[in-house]
């Protein structure tokens, strides 16, 4: 693998001239996020000081609240939206309950069950990377004309449907 395509992360390196075009889809989709990914962790750590599975949190809270939810989420609501387990949610919650930026709020109906929801200074927090973040991303796809996207998505689309009816 040359110095370049290592720094790029090609997995499907080496498989140029395999038959397996599946595979190489996969490696090369795979490859794609974790770059993308890279970059917006890199970005949000030295911006902002905040994880990317945090902002993704504020990110699901905002998302619900700008849907009308103002009570919050629980935290199965939170871990199904994130598509983590519910003990990776925890330790997140904790963390920006800690910092202010998200409440626990009891229920009144079940006091062992609790929604998370933003405060104003996390919604504040959340807002000011929104404009950075889509920044972010727009870079990433800056070599993709508009067709180009169109196109991507169509494909990711059947994609999508493809690998939903595959069986675990």
């Amino acid at each position: 693998m040359s110095l370049a395509n290592e720094r790029a992360g090609d997995r499907e390196q080496g498989h140029e001239n395999s038959q397996h075009l599946q595979l190489r889809a996969w490696l090369r989709l795979l490859t794609c996020a974790n770059l993308v990914e890279r970059r917006v962790r890199a970005n949000l750590r030295e911006s902002f000081d905040i994880t990317l599975p945090r902002f993704d949190v504020l990110s699901q809270l905002a998302r619900a609240q700008s849907q009308g939810n103002d009570d919050g989420l629980t935290m199965g609501e939170l871990s199904q939206r994130m598509m983590v387990s519910a003990g990776n949610v925890t330790g997140l919650v904790e963390g920006l309950v800690a910092d202010r930026l998200i409440v626990r709020v009891a229920q009144a109906k079940d006091r062992r069950s609790a929604r998370v929801k933003l405060t104003p200074k996390g919604l504040r927090a959340f807002e000011a990377m929104l404009g950075p973040h889509e920044s972010w991303i727009d870079a990433a796809f800056a070599g993709l004309d508009e067709g180009d996207l169109k196109r991507l998505l169509t494909l990711l689309a059947k994609l999508k449907i493809s690998a939903a009816g595959v069986q675990p």
